[in-house]
C-alpha cells in the first residue's frame, strides 16, 4: 500500500493522541530507518532517546530471539536468572551502595509512579505532616495521573484536573529550593537535564543542594534519569560524578535506552530510607521484569560496554555541539553526550514557528529530528552514531534552516 493510504488507515483506526504521524516506517539498520515508499532517513532522534544501539543490532536481536525461544513470561510469583542478572548489573554500573535494590517496570512513567508511591509511603510512615511533594517547573515525568501531577506543563495537566494533590512547582534554582524545603516535604523529584523542556541542564550546584536539603529535612530525593540515563550523556547516569559516594539520591528511575528499543523501566532504591518502604503487597506489575525485557536490557548494557559507546557518546556529542555552534542561525547549544538541544534565531517563519518547519525540512532531506518548542530542536541519536553521520547532518543543516525560513 502507498504510504498515504496507510496514514489514512491510522487516522481511521487509531486514537489520535499523538496527532497524525508523518511517516510509516518499515525497517531500520544501524542509524537509518526506511519508510514504505523506500526512502531512507538518518535517525537523529533514536525513538526519543530509546534506540541506544540503533536498529537491528545483531547482539540485541539475538538475545531477544534466544530468550523468546526459552521463556517469554512468568508471573511475579517467580523470578528468572535474567531478572537477577539485570538487577545486579544496574546496581553495579550506577554506583549504587551496598543494600540498594531494583524494581522493574514497563516504562519510565511506571518507574516514576513507583517512585512517587515510595515517597508517599515514606512520608506517611515518617511523619503524617510530610504531605508536600516538590517538583521543578519545566519538568516532565510522564502522562499517567501520578506522574502528570509532578509534570509542570499546563497544557498536559489542564484537561485532567484535579490531579493528585500536594505538589508544588518551584524554579530550578538553589534559592527557590532553599525557600521551599522544610520538614513537611516528603520528597523532591527532578531531571538532571530537562529533556522535554528543550535539553536544559540544572544549574551548577543544584543537585548537591538538593541532596543536602532533602537529607537535612528527612525528604527523599528522586532523580528521574529516564531520558538521560543508560549512556545517553556519556556516562551511565547524568547525575554520576555529581551525586556519588555519600551523595547518592534515594531513588533513580530509568527507561528509554535501558532496553535498546524493548519496553522496560526500572526504579532503583539506593539508600536505606528507600529500600524498606515498599514491602509485599504495596506495589506490583504484571509484565515488569519479564524475561524478554531483561534479556534486552542485558544485551544493551553488554553492547554499550563492548563497543565503548559511553566514549562514543562523549566524542560524537562534542562533535555535534561544536559543529552546531559554527552554523549561522543556531544559538544556545546545550546538553551532554548525545542529548542535545539548540535554539534557532528568528523563530518565526512566514507561516509559523521555525522549529516545526525545520523538522519538516530536515525530513525532506533525509534526517529525523525533533522540535520541543517553537524555536528549539532536540537531537538524541543512537549511541552508535559515527562521525560521517554527524558531518552529513551538519553539512545539510544550513540548507534545512534556509528552507524552514522560506516555508
Amino acid at each position: 500500500m502507498r504510504q498515504q493510504d496507510l496514514l489514512d488507515d491510522y487516522r481511521n483506526d487509531l486514537l489520535g493522541v499523538f496527532g497524525d504521524p508523518t511517516l510509516v516506517l518499515t525497517e531500520g539498520k544501524g542509524c537509518f530507518v526506511t519508510d514504505t515508499d523506500g526512502r531512507t532517513y538518518l535517525d537523529l532522534l533514536g525513538g526519543i532517546a530509546v534506540n541506544a544501539l540503533g536498529h537491528g543490532h545483531a547482539a540485541w536481536t539475538e538475545a531477544i530471539s534466544h530468550q523468546a525461544g526459552r521463556l517469554g513470561h512468568v508471573s511475579n510469583f517467580f523470578t528468572t536468572p535474567e531478572q537477577l542478572r539485570l538487577a545486579r548489573k544496574l546496581l553495579e554500573i550506577t554506583g549504587a551502595p551496598d543494600g540498594a535494590k531494583a524494581f522493574f517496570t514497563n516504562s519510565g512513567t511506571e518507574a516514576n509512579e513507583a517512585a512517587l508511591k515510595l515517597v508517599r509511603s515514606h512520608g506517611n510512615s515518617a511523619d503524617p505532616r510530610k504531605i508536600r511533594l516538590l517538583a521543578l517547573k519545566h519538568g516532565f515525568h510522564g502522562r499517567s495521573t501520578g506522574a502528570l501531577a509532578v509534570t509542570s506543563k499546563e497544557a498536559y495537566r489542564a484537561p485532567f484536573e484535579p490531579l493528585p494533590g500536594g505538589v508544588e512547582f518551584i524554579d530550578p534554582t538553589v534559592d527557590a529550593l532553599e525557600h521551599a524545603m522544610d520538614e513537611d516535604v516528603a520528597g523532591l523529584i527532578l531531571e538532571p537535564i530537562q529533556g522535554e523542556a528543550g535539553v536544559h541542564p540544572l544549574p551548577e550546584g543544584f543537585l548537591e543542594a538538593a541532596r543536602r536539603l532533602t537529607k537535612d529535612n528527612g525528604a527523599l530525593l528522586v532523580v528521574d534519569e529516564v531520558q538521560t540515563g543508560m549512556g545517553r550523556t556519556g556516562q551511565w547516569l547524568a547525575s554520576q560524578g555529581t551525586l556519588s559516594g555519600e551523595l547518592v539520591p534515594d531513588v533513580v528511575t530509568l527507561a528509554k535506552s535501558l532496553g535498546g528499543g524493548f519496553p522496560i523501566g526500572a526504579m532503583l532504591a539506593m539508600t536505606p530510607d528507600a529500600t524498606d518502604v515498599l514491602g509485599p503487597g504495596k506495589h506490583g506489575t504484571t509484565f515488569g521484569g519479564n524475561p524478554l525485557a531483561m534479556a534486552a536490557g542485558l544485551a544493551t548494557i553488554q553492547a554499550i560496554e563492548d563497543e565503548d559507546l559511553l566514549e562514543n557518546a562523549r566524542t560524537m556529542g562534542r562533535r555535534l555541539r561544536d559543529g552546531l555552534r559554527a552554523i549561522d542561525g543556531v544559538v544556545d547549544v546545550r546538553g551532554n553526550g548525545l542529548l542535545i538541544g539548540f535554539d534557532l534565531e528568528n523563530s518565526n517563519s512566514v507561516e509559523g514557528p521555525l522549529g516545526p518547519k525545520a523538522v519538516s525540512a530536515a525530513r525532506e532531506r533525509g534526517f529525523i529530528i525533533n522540535a520541543t518548542g517553537p524555536s528549539t530542536l532536540r537531537l538524541a541519536p543512537p549511541l552508535i552514531i559515527e562521525g560521517t553521520h554527524v558531518d552529513a547532518f551538519l553539512e545539510a543543516l544550513p540548507a534545512i534552516l534556509e528552507a524552514a525560513h522560506d516555508a
